[in-house]
């Protein structure tokens, strides 16, 4: 909020200096933010007279002109052509500094020495435009700053408000806070109009059809208008408020909303159909043109002024380019109404338009100032733009709406603030701030709070007000009594933070992406229709359409992030995020948030060293990266199988990851569908892992073996096998002949093609013997391994090559 110190002063006696009246705001919770005093530095701007002007006798179109101050008589030379001998000018002297910095000297134009400039509007920063130097009018004294002889000299402060303090989005409701702390009155203007004209009721008509977005509209008729530019004190006003100047009646209604924070519109009365109004709700998909000359599309949320043939304005936020005024407007209706807050803020956001009006409607507004605010627009119109006001208002107000009653306790006061405050004193404060209090008992108070100060809704928040107007600076200084715990972190959060830091350690990059993402990702991961994780949770409130249904994969979002670093041609990504999804859960409300781990990879092995083979990240990389993981969690016995992998992997390039009949995660290529729904031509390899069934099944002790004294034996196989035998099944059915003498197994080469039957495999093991106790023998080795070979043969019906 923007108000100058002179405007404030209108209604309010305060002889604070600018600065100190600063601070007092501040102090009040309303922070000036920034202050800008207007004339300062300018002081060698003075007011002067033309004595004589004369040709230049080296330029066409130069003056040589005489300019007095009232003191001393300077040759000026000037360009401009619209002033005349005995004119009053600004006459900027040698030294003075305009804005933009441009200094004035001595200086010769063609020939003569001219000492000083006459000035423009635009050249002071007074106007964007200006046809000439400045005429001044003819009792403006001689030799007196410019800015004091104007009145222009002024400070502009800058207030940063909270949403909730809606009421001083307005000079009258700064002034009430000014007022409430010195202890002052506040000054309202006399609002008088002079209603010469017909009954309203004869001309025009209201009709209110959906009440609950708004409560109350008013209206007042304003007929033979003229419509012109603005007198110069307006708009100053609402240039030192940073609002362009547009004409006399719009300006009035900008100037009525900074004055007293309730928004009006005016209408063209002439292009209202019927001479009627409609307040009422649009039609699903309609279509309107707002002012801006933008086509908005509705819906049936969003509410409009009609007249009985079209929409004439969006409710609270912009009026509609077929009514506006201009020109040729000669009838004016001007509206003030009150408008659903939330209503409001849904509409401005959806539509992504914010306006002056839409900020103050959405925050809520004075629903008892709507008459005032519009008889002071009326009267200033029929001050500035002439015309006759019709006699009465239109007032359609179906509800009243009555002003909430809260009570307090002096002792609940004292208590919260540290302060030791008499009832008198806290009732004085309340009516400072315009309540109606009434002691009921001892120390209790009932409150009844205007409507204008729609963030009072509880005791506590009184307790506030006593406290911010009695002065925060006299809260006694205590320190707080508090007992400290410390927490030991559980087992889920050790193993967390080892998992990061073994991920980091490998050269990932932490991520946190949102928990909401768009309804259209389950079908950019090719999730099957009836797949659970389609049943994301909605959200009421949404900051936008891609991000409505709280996520149900981490894939989506680290998708996203990959997206967005290719496009900066980060092409080597490793990255992982750490978070909870939200899954559907049958007979509840509320979803279940378990947490994952997904890992996302692409572009170059790193690091790539003179001794590594150069390429890109691939399926043997997550591989490790997921052994490496389970090695730190502590899981043992798990599995990796082919089938059974969501839709969104490659087929034959990913499997999943299981212990007994628990699936714990899966990882593998992405398809590529997948990363062309992304606009990703490169490679993606993903990694997921539910991090709660890694923690369930994690063996609670590590257990350490000395290495045998004895040496190993190892002995090879080569087998014949079916397509369909996992390499898993394979190593089971080794790791299955009850022998302690059997070490281990490992799997060292896959061939096919050839002389290989087709639907099957060609498998080299390597199989491990030894003893802790002694060396075994040749003979004890072969029979192991025949046991071996029939395990084999008999379960998996291998052929041994």
């Amino acid at each position: 909020m923007i108000v100058t110190y002179n405007w404030l002063k209108e209604f309010v006696d305060c002889d604070l200096p600018p600065q100190e009246l600063a601070d007092l705001l501040t102090m009040l919770g309303l922070e000036v933010e920034r202050m800008e005093s207007l004339g300062a530095g300018m002081d060698d701007v003075v007011t002067a007279q033309v004595l004589e002007r004369a040709q230049h006798p080296n330029a066409d179109k130069l003056s040589l002109c005489k300019v007095s101050n009232g003191k001393e008589t300077f040759a000026i030379v000037c360009g401009a052509q619209n002033f005349k001998s005995g004119d009053k000018v600004a006459l900027a002297q040698i030294g003075a500094v305009l804005p933009g910095d441009f200094k004035i000297k001595r200086s010769k134009i063609r020939g003569e020495e001219s000492f000083g400039m006459l000035c423009s509007e635009r050249e002071l920063a007074l106007s964007d435009e200006s046809a000439g130097i400045m005429i001044l009018p003819e009792e403006t004294p001689l030799g007196v700053p410019l800015f004091e002889a104007l009145g222009l000299k002024d400070t502009i402060f800058e207030i940063g408000l909270t949403p909730n303090r809606a009421d001083c989005l307005s000079v009258v409701g700064i002034a009430r806070e000014v007022a409430a702390k010195l202890g002052t009155k506040v000054h309202y203007p006399g609002i008088a109009p002079v209603e010469e004209g017909a009954p309203i009721a004869e001309t025009a008509s209201v009709t209110i059809e959906d009440a609950d977005l708004c409560p109350r509209y008013t209206a007042r008729y304003i007929s033979g208008c003229t419509i012109a530019p603005s007198p110069a004190w307006l708009a100053e006003r609402l240039r030192n408020a940073g609002i362009r100047s547009i004409n006399n009646v719009v300006d009035i209604t900008n100037y009525v909303l900074l004055e007293y924070g309730h928004p009006l519109h005016a209408f063209d009365f002439r292009l209202l159909a019927g001479g009627k109004i409609v307040v009422r709700r649009a039609a699903e998909g309609e279509r309107f043109g707002t002012l801006d000359g933008q086509e908005r599309i509705l819906n049936s949320n969003d509410l409009t002024i009609r007249d009985a043939e079209k929409g004439v304005a969006l409710a609270g936020i912009m009026g509609g380019g077929n009514s506006e005024i201009s020109d040729s407007t000669v009838d004016i209706l001007l509206e003030s109404a009150y408008f659903d807050p939330s209503a409001i803020r849904r509409t401005s956001k959806r539509l992504g338009l914010h306006t002056e009006s839409s900020h103050r409607f959405e925050r809520g507004t004075d629903v008892d100032g709507l008459v005032r605010a519009l008889d002071r627009a009326a009267e200033l119109i029929h001050e500035l733009a002439g015309g006759t006001i019709a006699k009465g208002i239109i007032d359609v107000y179906p509800t009243q709406m009555q002003p909430r009653t809260i009570n307090a306790r002096l002792e609940k006061i004292n208590a919260i603030s540290g302060l030791s405050l008499s009832a008198a004193e806290v009732k004085e404060i309340f009516e400072r701030l315009e309540f109606c209090v009434c002691e009921t008992s001892a120390g209790v108070f009932e409150v009844q709070v205007p409507l204008f100060r729609v963030d009072l809704e509880r005791e506590i928040d009184l307790v506030e007000e006593v406290v911010r107007l009695n002065g925060f600076e006299k809260v006694p200084l205590t320190l707080p009594s508090a007992s400290v715990f410390s927490d030991l972190p559980s087992e889920g959060q050790r193993l967390g933070g080892k998992i990061r830091d073994l991920l980091v350690s490998q050269g990932l990059s932490e991520v946190i992406n949102y928990s909401f993402v768009s309804p259209t990702s389950c079908d950019r991961i090719l999730l099957a229709g009836d797949d659970f994780r389609r049943q994301g949770v909605a959200l009421l409130n949404p900051l936008s359409d891609e991000l409505s249904v709280m996520r149900t994969t981490l894939l989506p979002g680290l998708l996203e992030t990959a997206l967005k670093n290719i496009s900066f041609r980060t092409l080597d990504l490793k990255i992982f995020e750490m978070r909870r999804v939200y899954l559907p859960e049958e007979g509840s409300e509320l979803p279940i948030e378990p947490l994952y781990l997904a890992a996302l990879f692409t572009g170059r092995r790193d690091p790539e060293g003179w001794n590594q083979a150069k390429g890109g990240i691939d399926f043997f990389d997550v591989k490790g990266m997921v052994e490496n993981l389970l090695e730190v969690a502590n899981v043992k016995g798990v599995n990796y199988l082919a089938d059974g992998v969501d839709a969104y992997f490659h087929p034959g390039k990913s499997c999943r990851i299981t212990r007994g009949n628990q699936t714990l995660g899966s990882f593998g290529e992405l398809h590529p569908s997948v990363q062309e729904n992304y606009g990703i031509d490169t490679p993606l390899f993903y990694l997921e892992l539910n991090f709660e069934k890694l923690l369930a099944n994690r063996a609670k002790r590590s257990s350490v073996q000395a290495p045998s004294r004895f040496p190993d034996t190892f002995r090879d196989i080569a087998l014949l096998i079916p397509d369909e035998v996992a390499a898993a099944d394979i190593t089971s059915c080794v790791l299955g002949v009850k022998a302690a003498e059997l070490q281990g197994v490992e799997i060292f080469d896959l061939y096919k093609g050839g002389n290989i039957p087709a639907g099957q495999k060609s498998i080299a093991i390597r199989v491990r013997y030894g003893s802790r106790e002694r060396t075994l023998t040749d003979d004890e080795v072969t029979r192991l391994h025949q046991s071996v070979i029939a395990a084999l043969q008999k379960k998996l019906n291998v052929t041994i090559r």
